[in-house]
């Protein structure tokens, strides 16, 4: 058995923060981060929360699917950004969609999440331990960005994106997932607990607060993650094409995280693939981390760019350092 996408969804808030607004509180302008990163405009959550964005792209999904919340047999949420350590994001989704008979929980690979999390459901099909599965990506990134530092804020924004899979008749495509502890240091998000912890952990009587994601921040070294990105993207691409037997010319749709609009260009080029078959979004909605690549497809299934019997790769990557890619048959 195999997952097959059934319905999409997506959430995005409705407060547009756009170059111009951002060139007032950092040094920069709309034309150095236009050339340098592709995003014009990001959305920032105020009203909206993890939870909330994405139950309604669930909400979407399910509706276009024709399932009903009590099928559901479980929910797998990709986020960095949660909004509470526990419960997790996953059963606070459950609760507001009334999915009361999904198993669920959160699976935390950054940008890499949702195409982690859509392995792992694909795996729990195949097993036959489940048949109809709610992956959702969902972030609030804006609460972990330092809004003073010209180097990530400009990069990020909020939103959530999800899918359901339902069991069918059809092939197992192979995908791969890499990680690489090592260049964790390259894309770093540190809270209080990581320079106060000390050797003997938060025993009674030390002063070891948790701050929540609001004391968190982003650290990256560009250079480093991009260079990880141009080279590591094509390889995992064409790890999965030759495990299943495919070449570049059998993909309709390379449906990429989208971080940056150069790293998007790079990997068009490296595959020797043109950049047609590489859609793009980040100049509306930034770099929106595990929630990205369901963003973006669920746009293109709205617009009816998908067709049935296509075949589209998704390949995600980020901090970790983790990247990924798996091959799918469009089916809706």
């Amino acid at each position: 058995m195999t997952g097959a996408i059934c319905g999409t969804g997506a959430c995005v808030p409705a407060r547009i923060l756009d170059n111009n607004e951002i060139a007032k509180f950092v040094d920069t302008s709309d034309q150095w981060i236009q050339e340098r990163t592709g995003v014009i405009r990001r959305r920032i959550a105020v009203e909206e929360s993890t939870a909330s964005m994405a139950a309604e792209a669930g909400r979407q999904a399910l509706k276009e699917a024709g399932i009903r919340p009590e099928e559901i047999e479980m929910i797998l949420a990709a986020t960095a950004t949660p909004d509470h350590i526990f419960p997790c994001a996953a059963c606070e989704i459950q609760e507001r969609l009334q999915a009361v008979n999904a198993v669920c929980f959160d699976l935390n690979a950054a940008c890499s999440g949702f195409l982690f999390a859509y392995q792992t459901a694909q795996a729990y099909i195949a097993a036959g331990m489940y048949k109809t599965i709610l992956v959702v990506g969902s972030e609030c990134l804006s609460r972990i960005v330092n809004w003073e530092d010209r180097g990530t804020c400009i990069l990020f924004g909020d939103g959530s994106g999800a899918v359901v899979l339902k069991a069918e008749e059809g092939r197992n495509w192979i995908s791969a997932a890499h990680s690489d502890g090592k260049g964790g240091p390259a894309l770093l998000c540190t809270g209080p607990n990581a320079a106060k912890a000390g050797k003997e952990g938060n025993l009674p009587g030390q002063s070891v607060d948790w701050g929540g994601s609001a004391e968190m921040e982003i650290s990256m070294d560009g250079k480093a993650v991009f260079q990880f990105a141009v080279r590591k993207v094509p390889e995992v691409i064409h790890e999965v094409l030759d495990s299943n037997g495919l070449t570049a010319e059998d993909i309709d749709w390379f449906i990429l995280h989208q971080a940056n609009k150069r790293i998007v260009e790079s990997v068009a080029k490296r595959l020797k693939t043109d950049i047609s078959r590489f859609p793009m979004n980040l100049q509306e909605y930034g770099n929106t981390s595990s929630a990205s690549i369901p963003i973006l497809l669920n746009e293109m299934n709205r617009r009816g760019l998908l067709k049935k019997g296509q075949k589209i790769v998704m390949a995600g990557f980020g901090a970790g350092l983790s990247w990924g890619a798996a091959v799918l048959e469009w089916g809706i």
